[in-house]
Parts: structure tokens; C-alpha cells; sequence
């Protein structure tokens, strides 16, 4: 993603109103800034911000950033994701080096380990590209459908059991989306953003919105045909090499928290008993009691 392309798209996000510039007279062509404006009020000359806009310069100072990031109203994710647009050809080799780093598919015996001992809470072990490396058992009763091998953005975009599970099946959509903006670049990331663009205009339309936003933890609700409704709060560690430990806890004492029971199948059984029930709800008669509600 080049730094020219996130900067015409937040340009055309502010209004002149919103930067502090007057109204003016005359028809505008192009939403948002002019280049000249957001030259002006970044102190920076309009031949120098064309050549950024260009990807003619492609290593501008961290001030000259700062003050385009301040016009921009950008928040701490967006700059990060401005600076790191930004860096210079060796950091770009650097973040090449950590994504391949990243996408290593050995999950480390303590994070195995951790998988069980948060259990009944549904917990998962990703990579920066959500690909998922594993899960415990009610990991799998939550998201039926999502295995190892697999990738849980790809899954809330082309699984039909998806859109059962997240009553916001857009919020996450969306989060999904923002999240993979924050990503390094690296061949595992590209290929995953083509396949995806391909498979669906909706994550198509929600790339080219070019949002940029980190996961962190946030209150979901989910629809599971054997525990109801339930209303959990996500909580990600990121580990050094990368991967992703992430978990769905209930408040304890709590009628989500007793539930979260009912995701571990009896005896012991893998999450093929929840993917049965899900696809048996999903193939209810409209108006049964089985069909999940959505926000």
C-alpha cells in the first residue's frame, strides 16, 4: 500500500470546515482538501506534497508527518500506519524479514498450554494475518466452521456459519478489514488481500474505504445454537515472534459465563457437534425458533 494512496484518502476525508478554513465560493470538484490547502496548513510547499501524493518522495521527516497527520485528524493507529508508510527502503526490508517472521506456523508449547488453561473461554492462537494455528475445544464450538488450516478473516467474509455467529457480523466485517490495513506487507498478506478481493465485493468495498484500525479487546455478541446468546469481551496478547493469543471472556458469575459451558461438546467431542447444529439451524424454515437474530 503506498504512502501516496492513504494520503489522498484521508485527504478527501476532511472538509475545509473541519481544518479551520473558511467556506469559500465556488463549486469544489474533489471532496475534502485541496492538495494546496493541506500543503498550507502542514507548512510544507504544494511541490513538495505533490511529489508526495506522486510516490516521487517517498522518505519525508517524522515533523513533516506529524503536521500532515495533525491536518489529517488522524488517530494513533492511522499515524502509526503513516510513519510506517513512510519509512525508508531498509525498514521496508526489515518489515519483509518480520512478516515472513511472523507467518512461522509453530505455536509454542506455552501458548498450547495457555489454550487449556483458560478453558471454558474460547481462545485461539493467530498470526498477524488471522490465519489460525489453534484453538481449544470451545474455540471450535464458537466459530464452527473456522479449523486448522484456515483464516479467520476469510472465514467471517465467505463462511455462511459466520454471519449466524457475529449478531454484528458488520463490526466485525469492518474490524477485520482495518485490522489487515496495520499489517507489514509481505507475499502471505498480498496474497491473502487478492484472494479475498476476489472471493467477495464486500471485503472489496470495505478495502478500498481504507480504514485503519488495530484490534484490541472489544465486547462481541454471538449467537450459538446450544448456549443462546452471548455477550463476550475479547482480550489479544501479542507475542514476540508475532502470533496472536485471543480470547473470548464472560464476567464470572455471570449468565454468559455459566454458558460458556455448553460450548464443550459431552464426552469430550470436537467441534463437529456445534458445526451439525449450526448448519441444521441455518437450513431452519424461515421464522423458527432455531434462526439467529443480528443487531
Amino acid at each position: 500500500m503506498s504512502l501516496g494512496e492513504f494520503l489522498r484518502n484521508r485527504r478527501g476525508r476532511v472538509s475545509p470546515a473541519e481544518a479551520g478554513l473558511p467556506a469559500g465560493t465556488g463549486r469544489r470538484q474533489t471532496p475534502g482538501l485541496r492538495r494546496e490547502e493541506l500543503a498550507a496548513l502542514a507548512g510544507v510547499s504544494v511541490d513538495y506534497y505533490t511529489r508526495l501524493e506522486r510516490g516521487r518522495d517517498t522518505n519525508p521527516g517524522r515533523s513533516v508527518l506529524d503536521a500532515l497527520a495533525s491536518v489529517l485528524r488522524l488517530d494513533d493507529d492511522e499515524r502509526a500506519h503513516l510513519h510506517r508508510l513512510a519509512g525508508p527502503a531498509a525498514d521496508a526490508k526489515e518489515s519483509g524479514k518480520e512478516s515472513r517472521k511472523e507467518s512461522g506456523k509453530e505455536v509454542r508449547p506455552a501458548l498450547r498450554e495457555l489454550l487449556e488453561t483458560v478453558r471454558p473461554t474460547p481462545a485461539y492462537v493467530l498470526t498477524q494475518t488471522s490465519d489460525l494455528l489453534a484453538a481449544n475445544e470451545e474455540g471450535g464450538s464458537l466459530l464452527p466452521g473456522l479449523t486448522v488450516p484456515g483464516n479467520l478473516v476469510t472465514y467471517v467474509f465467505t463462511h455462511p456459519a459466520a454471519r449466524e455467529v457475529f449478531v454484528s457480523w458488520r463490526r466485525m466485517a469492518e474490524d477485520c478489514v482495518a485490522h489487515l490495513r496495520t499489517v507489514a506487507d509481505g507475499p502471505e498478506h498480498a496474497a491473502l488481500i487478492a484472494e479475498l478481493r476476489h472471493r467477495s465485493d464486500e471485503f472489496a468495498d470495505l478495502w478500498a474505504t481504507y480504514d485503519v484500525r488495530v484490534k484490541s479487546g472489544s465486547r462481541r455478541a454471538f449467537q450459538h445454537v446450544l448456549a443462546g446468546r452471548l455477550e463476550l469481551t475479547s482480550e489479544i496478547l501479542t507475542a514476540v515472534d508475532g502470533q496472536r493469543f485471543v480470547m473470548f471472556r464472560a464476567d464470572p458469575g455471570s449468565p454468559d459465563h455459566a454458558a460458556l459451558e455448553l460450548l464443550t461438546p459431552p464426552g469430550g467431542a470436537t467441534q463437529s457437534a456445534a458445526q451439525s447444529a449450526m448448519q441444521s439451524a441455518m437450513q431452519a424454515p424461515p421464522g423458527s425458533t432455531t434462526e439467529a437474530g443480528h443487531d
